[in-house]
């Protein structure tokens, strides 16, 4: 099966290193060196090519900015490769180019594929391609939230299911909660709402106004108060278009018309203009007998009356009255009738409420009964997975020279009576069921199952941490690991045994260890050095691969601090013989 190989990393301008290449093993790579040498600028180079956070103070002093680029090969069908080329990224030939840089002033750039991407893609990326473990992930494993984690990564697909529906129902039963709440605890202010709303909805139908009304009105009341100088003006008009009754002798402009035209007609055959104006004179006599026709119909039939008028300004002002409570200044009647629809939409959503506070209660009740059924399920699973992962992660520990000691989990829930019912109690639950899950070890014969936090030294740790790692590589590897002073408080044969254990997870992994211990660093594939110069940096030259004398005289500088002791040279080829005949 091809995996993805870290393959190469080259790092300028951080911490104490000036430019170095690391050129890795597909198998174990073991990084040794002198403390201070900056073994660890290895564990973060990685960190940062792989979305960890920017520190501005890890740029070299006098350096503009602090540059890491790797070289990753992984399967062209892979995910970390679709994901990559899905933000753009190019492949060269199997192998992925990621670029990380930090400048001194704090800001971070990163290229994956010659492609500028947000870091947040190379964190996605992380997640596929390696997990790093330190001494600040030691102590993420004393968590018992990363304890339930961690187990139910190993339990796959068995708690995954179950913990999908259940996520799903948990959170639809937190939304129902909620409007269920608001309902309930707003009840009060929206019964007052309503009242309101209906009040004004009663007193707007009591009016009955019509669209436009207002405006139809005002036009009515201006004609009816000045009814006296209309008909006045009419009459005046009348006459002077058609001639006044009363007067015979007087002269109307109808007449002077008609008389113009009579005179323009007896001439018109001998000039075709002048026929022109004797037809439009024509139009203006038609024109003239048509308006005074109207104003004689306009004073006969123009209301006076009153009462009439007195109606009107009563109902314009219930009107304005209904404008003022419920429109707007300037809108009109229009801006009620709006108000009125849109309040009656809202008046049924609130008269709804005891309906929708019944559905809602019905609905919370039986997500509650659905979530006891998926937590069941869940502390199912798990409980059945904790006892296949402790007792793989026990045998692992026997050959870590821990063969005695014991590693179980602690399964329970916390009573709660606002909580759902699961074996017949109601117990609190959260978004990932109802278990605390705690990881105890039992170092030794008749000592009690503790804490892992509380009952394991610190060495003991890293060795319950790898063997957590070697357990889950079988189940559900990721193609490398980077394991920073793994071995940290562990000597002696537990070192050996360490040693082991990483070639062992190098066989289905990469793995890459930065050590302290000649045990551990024996056992690896290939032995990277890390040398400062004289002036304290580490330069391309300073990390070297170590081969044949090479690695027996490092070796040798780590079991005895002396390159050249004929003792710690036997122990040292002792050691690289011993790994050689287990691999």
């Amino acid at each position: 099966m091809v995996r993805s190989v870290l393959e190469e990393m080259r790092i300028r301008s951080l911490g104490v290193i000036d430019d170095a290449v690391v050129e890795l093993s597909p198998g174990f790579t073991a990084v040794t060196g002198e403390t201070g040498a900056g073994k660890t600028m290895v564990v973060t180079s990685l960190g940062l090519l792989l979305g960890g956070r920017a520190d501005p103070a890890l740029v070299r002093i006098g350096a503009k900015s602090a540059v890491v680029e790797g070289r990753i090969s992984v399967p062209a069908d892979g995910p970390a490769a679709v994901r990559a080329e899905e933000a753009g990224a190019e492949l060269d030939d199997g192998t992925l180019l990621i670029s990380r840089t930090v400048s001194a002033e704090g800001r971070s750039r990163a290229h994956l594929g010659g492609r500028s991407v947000p870091v947040g893609m190379l964190s996605e990326l992380a997640d596929e391609l390696v997990a790093v473990h330190g001494q600040t992930d030691q102590q993420g494993l004393l968590r018992p939230a990363r304890q339930r984690e961690a187990l139910d990564r190993y339990a796959g697909g068995a708690v995954t299911g179950p913990q999908a529906k259940y996520a799903a129902a948990y959170r639809r039963l937190r939304a129902v909660s909620t409007e269920l709440d608001e309902l309930t605890t707003r009840a009060r202010e929206r019964a007052q709402e309503a009242d309101l709303l209906r009040f004004g909805l009663n007193e707007i139908a009591g009016v009955e106004p019509r669209a436009g009304e207002d405006v139809e009105l005002a036009a009515e009341a201006e004609r009816l108060g000045h009814a006296e100088a209309l008909a006045s003006a009419a009459s005046v008009a009348h006459a002077a278009l058609a001639g006044n009754p009363e007067d015979p002798e007087g002269v109307d402009a109808t007449t002077l018309v008609a008389g113009a035209g009579r005179a323009l007609d007896a001439v018109r055959s001998h000039d075709p203009a002048l026929a022109a104006l004797a037809d439009r004179m024509g139009e203006i006599s038609i024109l003239l007998g048509d308006v005074a026709g109207e104003l004689a119909g306009y004073a006969d039939n123009l209301d006076a009356d009153p009462l009439r008028l007195a109606a009107v300004e009563e109902r314009r002002a219930a009107l304005t009255q209904l404008t003022r409570k419920y429109g707007e200044t300037g809108e009109g009647i229009d801006k009620v009738l709006a108000w009125s629809e849109e309040s009656a939409e809202r008046l049924t959503e609130l008269d709804g409420d005891d309906e929708r506070i019944d559905e809602l209660t019905a609905e919370r009740d039986a997500l509650r009964g659905e979530l006891s059924g998926l937590a069941q399920a869940l502390t199912d699973a798990r409980t059945e997975a904790a006892a296949r992962f402790a007792d793989a992660v026990t045998t692992e520990l026997a050959s870590l020279a821990m063969p005695h000691a014991r590693v179980s989990f602690d399964i329970r829930q916390t009573e709660d009576p606002e909580g759902v019912e699961v074996g017949g109690r109601p117990v609190a639950y959260g978004p990932s069921g109802v278990d605390e899950v705690e990881l105890l070890l039992a170092p030794h014969p008749g000592a009690p199952p503790r804490p892992i936090a509380k009952g394991a030294s610190g060495g003991e740790l890293s060795r319950v941490m790898l063997a957590v790692e070697v357990v889950f590589a079988g189940t559900d590897p990721v193609p490398t690991y980077l394991f920073d002073e793994v071995d940290a408080g562990v000597g002696g044969k537990a070192a050996v045994e360490i040693g082991r254990r990483l070639a062992k997870l190098a066989k289905s992994a990469q793995v890459v260890v930065v050590t302290h211990l000649p045990q551990v660093a024996a056992f690896a594939d290939r032995q990277l050095l890390v040398e400062k110069t004289n002036d304290g940096s580490v330069t391309r030259s300073g990390v070297t691969v170590l081969e044949g004398e090479d690695r027996v005289r490092e070796l040798s500088r780590m079991l005895a601090g002396q390159e050249d002791s004929e003792t710690a040279r036997a122990h040292a080829e002792e050691l690289l013989a011993t790994a050689r005949s287990d691999g």
